[in-house]
């Protein structure tokens, strides 16, 4: 049983980053229930391959229809959490917003998941990951010098920004009902949250040992010393040498630790460094340097596809993937001394426990079979 057994959370499904959200939720011991659409629960329906939609109990529910807005109220009675992931406003106009379930169960955590937030001159508009991390300032130091901009996927604003926050806000809130008794609406907004990545960066420009220009810097591909190199196979292996001891290390297992280099804090001299660190790494394979660097500190580590990376003797041995349902994927995280959380169980098919969870209601036979012909359950 994971930490968090016995903490039930309804999810009304969205994409991305509630969805990831609630994968931790789940992964981490929680009994999550998500509210598909009564439309995608007919008898075609399949379970999707989908690790964010691992773990789940699935129900079908209309919530167009008042009577399917009656029921998630229903299940909002006994529930712990309820995650929304709709544009400011939609869950009140369908019936459901926060108000409506506190008066049924004041003890509910309301977390709603958005780009823009709930309020401010954005919330009501349109937007993706790449908008909200372009505006929280987060994309702008991405890529290369006199380059532009490089999206780094959407990990960032959907599940760094977005449903690593909305996990975080829950469990938060969680332990403040502990004191209080009651719960309250978690606002999690992936331009807050990238913003919130950010941090480290504005202590290093406040200081003045970071520059607005790209690809000039440190830890942006600036430095020589924390970048990828090509190697003869046209694989890449990734340097983090930051500290001198480990960059002595590095010179060490390139050969260079007599040549005649400019020093690392030179930054007159990294072009020089730069272009000798990518002549050596281009003489032997990826795999070459990962075993001549094996068991040293010279922080240099192969670049692994994602095909790759599940079967690394490190990733193996500490089981960082592991298999769910038939489709290899990272394993649940972080790990506890105490609370197993186990394997995650596959992903439902949409609807699949629905009568369950209807009849654990009180709902007889007869009355789901009514809802189901007016489609307001699938």
């Amino acid at each position: 049983m994971g930490p968090l057994d016995s903490v039930r959370v309804i999810e009304i499904a969205s994409l991305a980053p509630a969805p990831f959200g609630c994968m931790i939720l789940s992964d981490l011991g929680a009994e999550v229930l998500r509210v598909d659409r009564a439309g995608s629960c007919g008898p075609d329906a399949v379970a999707r391959a989908d690790p964010l939609s691992r773990g789940r109990a699935s129900i079908g529910i209309d919530l167009k229809q008042a009577d399917g807005v009656a029921l998630l109220l229903r299940l909002a009675e006994s529930a712990d959490v309820l995650v929304e992931g709709f544009r400011p406003g939609v869950a009140e106009r369908l019936g459901f917003g926060p108000q409506v379930c506190a008066e049924r169960n004041p003890a509910l955590v309301f977390a709603r998941m958005t780009g823009w937030g709930q309020d401010g001159p954005l919330a009501a508009t349109a937007g993706h990951d790449i908008d909200y991390i372009a505006v929280s300032g987060a994309l702008h130091p991405i890529g290369r010098a006199g380059e532009r901009p490089v999206p780094p996927l959407n990990l960032v604003g959907d599940f760094g920004g977005g449903g690593m926050l909305l996990a975080l806000g829950v469990l938060a809130a969680l332990v403040e009902r502990e004191r209080s008794g009651l719960g309250q609406v978690v606002d999690a907004a992936m331009v807050d949250g990238s913003a919130l990545l950010t941090s480290f960066l504005y202590g290093l420009r406040a200081a003045g040992a970071w520059q607005d220009t790209r690809g000039v810097n440190l830890l942006d591909g600036g430095a020589p010393f924390y970048d990828t190199y090509q190697t003869a196979d046209g694989g890449h292996v990734a340097v983090g040498a930051l500290e001198p001891r480990f960059y002595a290390e590095l010179l060490a297992g390139l050969g260079l630790a007599d040549a005649d280099l400019p020093g690392q804090n030179d930054r007159a001299g990294w072009p020089v460094l730069r272009e000798r660190f990518a002549s050596v790494f281009a003489e032997r394979s990826r795999d070459e340097w990962a075993e001549v660097f094996a068991d040293t500190d010279g922080c240099v580590a192969p670049v692994l596809s994602m095909a790759e990376a599940p079967g690394h003797a490190y990733n193996t041995a500490r089981g960082v993937f592991t298999d769910v349902g038939g489709l290899v994927q990272p394993a649940p995280a972080p790990r506890f001394s105490r609370s197993d959380t186990g394997p995650p169980a596959a992903p439902p098919r949409p609807g699949a426990d629905t009568d369950a969870v209807l009849a654990g209601l009180g709902l007889s036979a007869a009355e789901i079979k009514q809802l189901r012909a007016r489609s307001v359950v699938g």
